[in-house]
């Protein structure tokens, strides 16, 4: 059952089977605590043999290790066996209503649905119904391919945002008689998790009806006080390069089986997502900070300030006892002319200020800098990490620096997304790396 106008398709979702431990079977998104492996060891002293999503994906942290290729191996051959096994049974076609509770909110709601990838294009520029919110890096989807082409399902930590003020889409369904599926605590107090069956034609229809009141032209032009603009009806949110990985195998399969009737209707156009809405009291946008190893500060300072100057910039450097303090000046010297930026590294605490910036968010002014510094020094790493307390050890280890980011308000993001298009990478994240999607929900994407 699909929805072509607004790119929605009902999916037939896989559950474990009755009986399995439902806390063992859920894991984080497998970008998150990258810098971390503590947590993925811990995570797999939870779930020991128990049958687990643990086994169905790979942890960021393992990219780029020896281990890499041995656990692509296991996961296609646990996917398989999950199946052969029926460990993983086929419902009927529908949604997934999810009620998410985190140590931070009390309840953030989503709908677990498959999106159409033909609607999606993830490069600069695009002005599709899916739009990415952040730049994708073409370099990161390699190792994602290697995983999911092979694989016979796909499980979903993607969460795109759909613009609905006035709560028609998603939050209706809580007031309906829907079947609860699963009901339990997350590991590692990561919070509770509960999901909701969501199978039936007329409700089906209404939920594609009120999407539909968000994606109609004359509606979406007054809304965002637009002209002559292409409709965004889905943000990603959370996985946008999962989500480009899904499209990128999507459109090598239609090169290589043709544009037929026979591949347009194959599983792998679709991908499972879940929906959340942007005025949702539980969705709290948090800032990505940055940490880049194998550096000398002297060094970067240096370059830094001529990179600045060659655009136009003023780099200015000062020094204080600690973060708390560095971040304290950073908002007070904050405003449309500066940019300033608090860091730590295993010397001093102190900010950056930028003036005349180029670019509008300190995000970019930032990445700017580090891309480009990161360009011929093969050596230098960076991560991407949201707790302020793991940027505060990790960026005062010797050869480190850790950078902090604010926010930016999640209401200004798709009117910047439709005006300015894709903000620089990893620019926000919705909410700690505890309260990222948990790995639950499976689909078949082979034919």
């Amino acid at each position: 059952m699909n929805f072509k106008n607004i790119g929605l398709h009902v999916p037939e979702i896989l559950f474990p089977k009755d009986g399995t431990e439902m806390t063992k079977w859920a894991v984080v998104a497998c970008d998150q605590y990258t810098s971390q492996p503590e947590y993925w060891g811990k995570a797999g002293d939870i779930v020991e043999d128990a049958p687990s999503t643990l086994n169905l994906i790979l942890p960021e942290v393992y990219l780029e290790t020896p281990r890499e290729e041995a656990l692509v191996f296991e996961i296609n051959v646990t996917m398989n066996r999950y199946l052969d096994e029926n460990i993983l049974v086929k419902q009927k076609p529908g949604f997934v209503l999810v009620d998410r509770k985190t140590a931070i909110v009390p309840s953030r709601k989503g709908l677990v649905v498959g999106l159409d990838l033909e609607q999606y294009d993830f490069h600069e520029g695009s002005e599709t119904l899916i739009r990415a919110t952040e730049g994708t890096i073409v370099d990161r989807l390699p190792p994602r391919i290697k995983v999911r082409k092979d694989a016979p399902i796909e499980l979903p930590h993607i969460m795109v945002l759909i613009d609905d003020p006035e709560k028609t889409v998603i939050e209706p369904l809580f007031d309906m008689d829907l079947e609860k599926i699963y009901d339990f605590e997350l590991m590692m107090e990561s919070g509770h998790l509960r999901g909701f069956r969501v199978d039936d034609e007329n409700i089906l229809n209404s939920i594609s009806e009120n999407l539909s009141r968000l994606a109609d032209p004359e509606a979406f032009s007054q809304k965002y006080k637009v002209k002559d603009k292409a409709v965004l009806l889905y943000a990603m949110g959370d996985g946008n390069h999962s989500f480009a990985t899904a499209k990128a195998i999507w459109e090598e399969l239609k090169k290589k089986e043709g544009s037929g009737e026979d591949v347009m209707s194959h599983p792998a156009r679709y991908a499972l997502v879940e929906l959340v809405n942007l005025h949702d009291e539980g969705l709290e946008f948090e800032p990505i900070h940055r940490v880049v190893f194998g550096i000398d500060a002297e060094d970067v300072f240096k370059e830094m300030s001529a990179f600045y100057a060659k655009h136009g910039s003023e780099l200015l450097i000062d020094s204080f006892e600690s973060v708390s303090e560095a971040e304290t000046e950073a908002l007070k010297s904050r405003d449309a002319d500066f940019h300033a930026i608090t860091f730590v590294s295993p010397e001093i605490a102190g900010v950056l200020t930028i003036k005349n910036p180029k670019f509008t968010l300190e995000v970019a002014t930032l990445q700017s800098f580090i891309d480009f510094y990161m360009e011929d020094k093969k050596s230098v790493k960076i991560d991407y990490v949201h707790a302020k307390e793991v940027v505060s050890d990790l960026g005062a280890k010797p050869g480190n620096m850790g950078f902090f980011l604010e926010s930016i308000s999640k209401h200004d993001l798709f009117k910047t997304i439709i005006l300015d298009g894709a903000l620089p990478r990893k620019t926000f994240s919705m909410g700690e790396a505890d309260e990222k999607r948990f790995y639950l929900e499976c689909r078949k994407i082979t034919g």
